[in-house]
């Protein structure tokens, strides 16, 4: 190509190689800025007839396919809870791959896997070898994931705290209402959060209310969950 047609080409990289580089700088913070991996310890305190307090153990790590694994893990001699998500992230929406759920407490357990074809836009679950699948659209999630996604939507002010969820064969909808500042008292020392609360409807009607730290990256640092005969509560201890 001679440098007289190629002049033409140059110019018009020129003009929108500005462009180009503004959008990546733009689109980067949606996936990176708040997935950043850690472990987080937490007092866990579980109330049901009788008290019992737990260290708990959040994490989030980067996988080697270019996926997150998000997972909370507690137990003690009688009682334990294993709850993780493997997701993708796209423009900041999270994307649910599987959904892992394991209980056991005073010998009675309880497992559920939900598995997300994004591809076909449906979930399966399974719960005691009877799987069910049903219909999704993009910004489903499930019950582990949604955390992180409210801490994109604080960090990004998104309007509506509003999602669907994924949980027992049903589409459940789950609004959550920012209810301003809070100073909450860690062993890190007091920390500036955001309260989020969740108030459930009907006759079992459950009440969580969340506290994010946004100069932590929105990392959650209380958790009280409010039901008819059981409550739970989780407090940060550390973090690295």
């Amino acid at each position: 190509m001679s440098p007289q047609k190629a002049k033409p080409y140059l110019v018009c990289f020129m003009l929108w190689w500005p462009i180009f580089l503004q959008a990546a700088k733009t689109e980067a913070p949606l996936t990176d800025s708040y997935l950043k991996p850690y472990s987080a310890t937490y007092s866990t305190t579980w109330k049901k007839g009788i008290s019992i307090k737990v260290e708990g153990t959040q994490t989030l790590s980067h996988t080697a396919d270019n996926q997150w694994l998000f997972s909370f893990q507690a137990s003690t001699f009688f009682a334990s809870l294993n709850e993780s998500v493997k997701f993708k992230i796209d423009n900041g929406q999270i994307f649910p791959l599987v959904y892992e759920y394991h209980t056991s407490a005073f010998g009675k357990k309880r497992d559920a896997t939900l598995t997300f074809d994004w591809q076909k836009n449906r979930v399966r679950n399974d719960i005691k070898n009877k799987p069910w699948h049903m219909d999704i659209k993009a910004g489903v999630l499930d019950k582990l994931s949604i955390q992180l996604q409210i801490r994109h939507d604080l960090k990004y002010n998104k309007a509506k705290l509003e999602y669907q969820i994924a949980d027992g064969g049903k589409l459940k909808n789950w609004q959550f209402e920012r209810l301003g500042n809070e100073v909450i008292k860690t062993q890190l020392g007091a920390i500036d959060t955001i309260k989020v609360k969740r108030e459930g409807v009907g006759k079992k009607a459950k009440t969580t209310t969340f506290w994010f730290a946004p100069t932590h990256d929105f990392l959650l640092v209380k958790l009280v969950h409010k039901e008819k005969k059981e409550s739970y509560k989780l407090e940060l201890d550390s973090i690295q």
